[in-house]
């Protein structure tokens, strides 16, 4: 099927230069890319139905011949109509076209065909209107394409028809027989022809089952091979001579939690004796403690000589770390320092020379540690925090600065452990699974819209009582579609009630990042009551005052991004609440929110969203340019540790697959990765 991806789509009858950009858009080039095109649905055709019998008001196929063919009527607009009758033998149905004056010409003849749409009932006559047209011979089930204006699905179809006679009568395959057999997959031949085209509904999950299988392997073993690929090519790297952690334990004025050692243990034996440089992920939820973790591998690092770097996403989450690391590390002697762009031109020069002679041990700071002025005298570690906020080539530009330096990445977005080894799949992973003593619970209430006064006067008593609160709304500006009040209007409505006296700003995406800092910093330093904003503060910012997480239509917004906007409050000792707005009744909106009173286990909270959601949160968090996924479901956790396992006897055995069994899954992982944008395969 190789040559295929070769063969240009235009040799398809009906597929010239304008058709052929159409299906361009689908990311479709080649008769082998449309065979790899699969369908959204299908539409069982395969058993019409009389007339009478048909299920009123849903989507059917009902076999009939035609009776009476009126002629097309021009009404207004220059819309034209047209009405069948159509007898089954015994009842009869009325069917209305508009603007397919060709199925007139179709029709006059006589004939029997086939009708899919939707049947009703208007007294004692049926009817139906604009229903899908067929010739008898072509039941069976159909496929439905996703489609595009000038470009139907009847046509891909048509195309996708061609394309599977094009195959070869025996198709190699690319998961070897042992694996199929050990996991009861067919073959890649059936599973494509009954993809498009198949004879049953169980042909349809027998295919699924398998390219969903090959989909997720494939992309795991390209998430290994990348891993494999960065390694192969380190020669030599800083490893650590002598473990310092325990030492910086002791200088702590609380107990590390288990995890928190475990996680740290982890990164030293990485550093120790890993045969390649670490590349950790440290994921934790809110509070977890990854920062005490970060410093206890730097103090380790800098103890050993290495220089480290440590990269935030913003000016104030990077102050905010360097705040929290110079206290961690007051005692040790550990020369720490913050380089952002708002740092004086002056002191920059002056912090760059340090950097250069090794002076400073550790710099915290933002996208100014990768400009080109920037030099270290040894980088041996470099850290990351809420990675996906970065690009792969400013990552990049930092590594780039050390000699093969450790890599440690820090996430706060729970994830469940075997999607997260899926998508951090090149990364080793940490878990801080659980929460330090005396971290304190959110209480977490749900309440509707009826309630909403009642509540400003609680968030007024404790602004009164000198703390401050977060307004969370999910659009920036006016929707029709949505219905949704914007940030801008929601702050003036508060004007007129009880905290129309607080001192509130405005926070959202399509502000200025320098706007943004202003407003956070205002707003950490207690000159701000009431920050009213999107979900631009979902992540890192540590304002202890703030002890309220209000936040409206709350049914918009999954129930990590709900657990992320929760965990900016009850960071200080203050008790502290999140109220959660939605007169949404569905049951499963319903129940999907009161999981977040139930619980504040992010781990748990992302397993739920997982379970209801899908996995596109969870994707959407890591830009990677992680291959998008076609027919492979992420909801399944059976199929996902299946495949893993399958991938770690693969690349055990050949981790490169350069073996002749495994040429195909090398080329299907080549193809994959081939249209992501970020690392490439070799």
């Amino acid at each position: 099927m190789a040559s295929l991806f070769n063969t240009p789509i235009t040799v398809l009858n009906k597929v010239g230069k304008k058709k052929a950009a159409l299906f361009e858009k689908f990311g479709i080039y080649s008769v082998g890319d449309l065979i790899r095109f699969y369908p959204r649905t299908y539409e069982d055709w395969s058993k019409p139905y009389k007339i009478a019998q048909a299920p009123l008001g849903e989507v059917c196929c009902i076999g009939g011949y035609i009776e009476q063919a009126h002629r097309p009527a021009r009404v207004r607009g220059g819309l034209t109509i047209f009405k069948t009758v159509v007898c089954d033998g015994l009842d009869h149905m009325t069917v209305t076209f508009f603007n397919q004056d060709y199925l007139y010409d179709k029709f006059s003849g006589g004939g029997e065909f086939l009708f899919f749409g939707t049947l009703k009932q208007n007294g004692h006559f049926y009817e139906m209107t604009s229903p899908t047209v067929s010739d008898m011979d072509k039941a069976g089930i159909h496929p439905v394409y996703p489609q595009t204006a000038g470009l139907t699905s009847r046509q891909i179809e048509d195309a996708a028809a061609q394309a599977v006679r094009m195959l070869p009568p025996k198709m190699n395959d690319p998961i070897p027989q042992e694996i199929r057999e050990r996991y009861g997959l067919c073959s890649l031949d059936f599973a494509v022809r009954a993809i498009h085209f198949p004879g049953s509904q169980e042909d349809v999950e027998t295919a699924r089952k398998r390219l969903s299988f090959e989909e997720l392997l494939v992309l795991q073993l390209g998430m290994g091979r990348l891993k494999g690929g960065r390694q192969k090519d380190i020669q030599e790297f800083n490893r650590l001579k002598t473990d310092h952690s325990q030492e910086f334990f002791s200088l702590l004025p609380f107990e590390p939690t288990t995890a928190q050692r475990r996680s740290v243990s982890e990164c030293i034996n990485d550093m120790t004796v890993g045969k390649y440089p670490m590349n950790r992920l440290v994921q934790g939820d809110v509070g977890s403690g990854k920062t005490a973790v970060a410093a206890a591998v730097c103090y380790t690092a800098v103890k050993n000589g290495m220089q480290c770097a440590f990269m935030a996403p913003t000016e104030i989450l990077a102050v905010q770390h360097f705040n929290s690391m110079s206290e961690l590390l007051g005692e040790s002697g550990i020369r720490v320092s913050l380089l952002t762009g708002s740092v004086k031109p002056s002191e920059k020069k002056k912090i760059h020379s340090q950097l250069e002679n090794g002076q400073i041990d550790l710099v915290i700071g933002t996208h100014a540690l990768i400009s080109d002025s920037v030099a270290f005298k040894n980088l041996g570690l470099v850290i990351t925090d809420e990675q996906h906020r970065f690009g792969v080539a400013q990552r990049s530009a930092l590594i780039s600065k050390g000699e093969s330096p450790h890599i440690m990445v820090m996430s706060a977005t729970p994830i469940p452990r075997t999607l997260a080894l899926m998508i951090f799949g090149d990364l080793d992973l940490s878990i801080l699974d659980e929460l330090p003593p005396g971290r304190q619970k959110v209480d977490t209430f749900l309440i509707d819209s009826a309630k909403r006064s009642r509540a400003y006067g609680f968030l007024k008593k404790h602004i009164d009582d000198g703390e401050q609160c977060y307004i969370v709304c999910p659009l920036v500006e006016q929707s029709e579609v949505m219905e949704l009040e914007s940030a801008e209007e929601y702050a003036g409505k508060l004007r007129s009630t009880a905290l129309g006296s607080c001192r509130t700003a405005i926070l959202h995406g399509k502000m200025k990042p320098k706007d943004k800092e202003e407003i956070m910093s205002e707003f950490s330093s207690g000159n701000i009551d009431i920050l009213i904003s999107t979900t631009v503060i979902e992540v890192g910012v540590n304002v202890p005052n703030a002890t309220i997480m209000f936040i409206e239509n709350a049914e918009r917004f999954g129930l990590s991004q709900l657990h992320q906007l929760r965990g900016r409050v009850g960071r200080g000792k203050k008790k502290s609440y999140c109220i959660m707005v939605s007169d949404n009744q569905s049951e499963i909106t319903r129940q999907r929110l009161t999981v977040m009173c139930k619980t504040n286990d992010g781990f748990k909270i992302a397993d739920e969203d997982l379970r209801i959601r899908g996995p596109g949160d969870f994707f959407g968090s890591r830009q990677h340019g992680l291959p998008e996924l076609k027919v492979a479901s992420m909801s399944s956790m059976e199929i996902l540790e299946r495949t893993q396992e399958a991938a770690e006897i693969i690349l055990h055995d050949d981790p490169q697959l350069e073996k002749k069994e495994h040429r195909g899954l090398r080329f299907e992982t080549q193809r994959l990765f081939a249209k992501t944008g970020g690392e490439q395969l070799q």
